[in-house]
């Protein structure tokens, strides 16, 4: 045997001889190729005493993964390359259908001409692997005759019937195409045959028939066999059977095309280089049996009750219904960006920095310090600064290490405000000044901040809003380039996906969530401090907006106690707001954040926390909710209690889906008259199926009772 391949060495180590020629096997063998993995080529001598067991095609009636092995032969060679299986070896679904295209010789069968006759037929490739035994004509001639087909029956593995169609011309396909493709259809195994003599039929082939049959073979899953006939010709020498070699490729097929064209088809491909009893009852005949094997094998799967004819008469079990689909739970878009806009646009009062015009001193607009602070590393150093203020100080900003041109500049504590109360008797912050030095940035301050507000990432949407206010396609680059420097993005990363997603408009704010910077109130639950940011709380909660703004103590406090919540459920409400996410760490937190949502009016929190209870409780096996000490009625209590919907629907559901674990606890009589008619309505499995598979089993016994009494 001689192998070339990745694959030498460990066929080498399992005893199988090796050919140290690069170019040649031992012996003029034919060329076995697997067309999924090219690098690997067999060619088996006249000495060999095994078979190839080739799991090679892409067809699904050939699972498991690729290996080429070698298996003791159970093939037995009878006549001229009739080959037979052992008797141990039984097929019960004996009918085989292979359907073969194109033509061994070369010079085929051109246009007009006739096809094959008997005699004609007898020197081909199937012809000579069935030997003496086949017979011209099918064995239905109305079922499978067809004109243009020769056709002719044989028997192997002893009284498998093969029939096999073939059709020398692939003119046909263009003359009619509708009986060619009736007979595909009824195929088991395709066998296309081409001469590596004849270049221009297996070129008319693989450009112009190739293509029409491709998508047919993936789409039936049938196996397709490519066998390259004939030794190429060498004017310089012998016949060359090397399918690596060049000497010939003008006017012959070389090893290359020919496997590219299998790997197209999905085919197994094999090299002969003659029609003799050798290569074609060994090599074409072991891979054309292998797929015979594997059709037989899946029509034997396929046959229904196989082998059970003297239990139809045992009773059948009833057939159990697939639990209802539980509702899904449906939760809002983020309204991050729109809350933080509804904040610059409409949040005056909470307001702690103004900007005014450098030239004309003129109000241009309010901000809020916290949110400025953590979109801008600029606006952090600029509204900082140095703790001590003694006295009013001017900064300008281009003074700062690694900061931006001079766009803005500070004017702290001269506008009358330092006990830090406003006119209309709320509490704020220091109020800070900006002053707006680039004409520019004055112009578009509002499509700036707009920009901050909504998160820093809607580059595109600010360029658009910056050229229409500008209308100068200079002054856009430049103020477009000013308003990343002081975001601290440089001008190589402006267009990259990786920058565009540095800032994320939710992610924005992570950086004031639990700190005390700008924090102007403080949150006491059960004796731990919670600093927040008022701005931040009127524009994500409504019932914050309405306590901070109306005629509350808590809008003229700096400490505001919160009761009936833990520190641990507020802390995780607050991360929402901030952040606009939620990680709750078990069933019972995700109910306690769920009614401090309900408390505070957060709907998107509210239905955020129903998916985690469902994912949690989903997620449990059998075993664990029955053993789990969280009590799912209690939750259906809770969920109904606090406007919870979705939750309360969904959990009915779950109840019923599992009616035979919730069944047996003692909080289950705690379900209301409809609640439990509900359940019982949706329970699975269902009373019907219970009452049918009690009276199978039934039958069961009184059988094998009756049969014991019998024996």
């Amino acid at each position: 045997m001689g192998i070339r391949g990745d694959n030498a060495t460990g066929l080498r180590e399992a005893g199988v001889r090796f050919c140290p020629q690069a170019g040649r096997a031992i012996t003029a063998a034919p060329m076995i190729s697997v067309s999924s993995c090219p690098h690997i080529t067999v060619g088996l001598s006249d000495r060999s005493r095994g078979c190839l067991k080739p799991p090679w095609s892409s067809s699904p009636l050939v699972p498991g993964p690729l290996r080429l092995e070698l298996i003791p032969a159970c093939l037995d060679t009878v006549g001229s390359g009739f080959v037979r299986v052992h008797s141990n070896v039984c097929f019960p679904y004996r009918s085989i259908h292979i359907v073969a295209l194109g033509c061994e010789c070369p010079g085929g069968v051109g246009p007009g001409e006739e096809p094959m006759v008997q005699g004609q037929l007898q020197g081909g490739l199937l012809w000579s692997y069935l030997g003496h035994g086949a017979v011209a004509g099918g064995p239905d001639e109305s079922s499978l005759s067809n004109p243009a087909f020769m056709e002719y029956t044989s028997r192997v593995f002893g009284d498998v019937t093969v029939v096999v169609q073939d059709c020398p011309s692939w003119d046909l396909l263009d003359s009619d195409w509708a009986s060619v493709r009736s007979v595909l259809e009824q195929a088991d195994i395709l066998v296309i045959k081409y001469s590596v003599n004849d270049k221009l039929a297996f070129q008319q082939v693989r450009n112009g028939y190739a293509p029409r049959l491709r998508p047919l073979l993936h789409h039936w899953g049938v196996p397709v066999i490519l066998v390259a006939v004939g030794a190429r010709l060498n004017d310089e020498g012998p016949p060359c059977t090397c399918p690596l070699c060049a000497s010939d490729w003008s006017s012959c097929v070389p090893h290359c095309e020919g496997l590219q064209l299998s790997r197209d088809l999905g085919a197994t491909y094999l090299e002969l280089p003659s029609l003799n009893h050798v290569f074609v009852g060994r090599y074409f005949g072991s891979v054309l049996e292998y797929f015979m094997i594997q059709c037989l094998k899946q029509k034997a799967k396929e046959r229904p009750e196989k082998k059970r004819g003297h239990k139809l008469n045992e009773p059948r079990p009833p057939h159990l219904e697939q639990p209802a689909r539980l509702p899904p739970i449906r939760v809002e878009e983020s309204s991050f960006s729109q809350d933080l806009q509804w904040l610059l646009e409409r949040g005056v009062q909470f307001a702690d920095v103004a900007f005014y015009s450098g030239d004309s001193g003129k109000e241009l607009g309010w901000g809020h310090a916290a949110v400025l602070c953590a979109v801008s590393p600029y606006f952090r150093q600029l509204l900082l600064g140095p703790k001590a203020r003694e006295r009013p100080v001017s900064r300008c900003a281009c003074r700062g290490d690694g900061g931006p041109p001079s766009l803005l500049s500070t004017w702290d504590g001269g506008l009358g405000m330092e006990d830090g109360s406003r006119p209309d008797g709320h509490l704020t912050g220091r109020l800070s000044r900006l002053v707006v030095k680039d004409p520019l940035l004055c112009l578009c301050l509002w499509e700036t901040l707009m920009f901050l507000y909504r998160g820093a990432w809607e580059w595109e949407h600010l360029q658009e809003a910056v050229g229409e206010k500008l209308k100068n396609s200079l002054a856009v680059v430049q103020l477009m380039d000013r308003i990343r420097s002081f975001m601290g993005r440089d001008k190589l990363s402006r267009d990259t996906p990786n920058a565009r997603a540095a800032q994320l408009g939710p992610q924005s704010l992570v950086n004031l969530f639990n700190s005390p910077l700008y924090s102007d109130v403080i949150f006491m639950v059960q004796g731990s401090v919670l600093p927040a940011h008022r701005a931040v709380l009127v524009a994500r909660c409504d019932v914050m907006a309405a306590m901070f703004s109306g005629k509350y103590a808590e809008a003229r406090s700096r400490v505001v106690p919160i009761h009936g919540v833990s520190s641990d459920t507020f802390l995780s409400f607050l991360e929402y707001l901030y952040t606009d996410t939620c990680c709750p760490a078990s069933v019972l937190q995700a109910m306690a954040v769920l009614v401090c949502a309900e408390m505070y009016q957060v709907k998107r929190l509210q239905h955020l926390c129903e998916v985690c209870v469902c994912a949690y409780l989903q997620s449990m096996p059998s075993r664990e909710l029955a053993s789990t000490g969280i009590s799912v009625i209690r939750l259906l209590r809770r969920a109904k209690c606090h406007n919870a919907e979705q939750l309360y629907v969904w959990l009915l559901h779950f109840i019923a889906n599992n009616y035979l674990i919730f069944s047996h606890k003692p909080d289950f009589l705690e379900l209301s008259e409809e609640e439990r008619e509900q359940v019982e309505r949706l329970r699975w499995p269902s009373r019907g199926y219970l009452q049918e598979l009690s009276e199978y089993q039934q039958r069961r016994r009184k059988l094998k009772k009756s049969r014991c009494l019998v024996m």
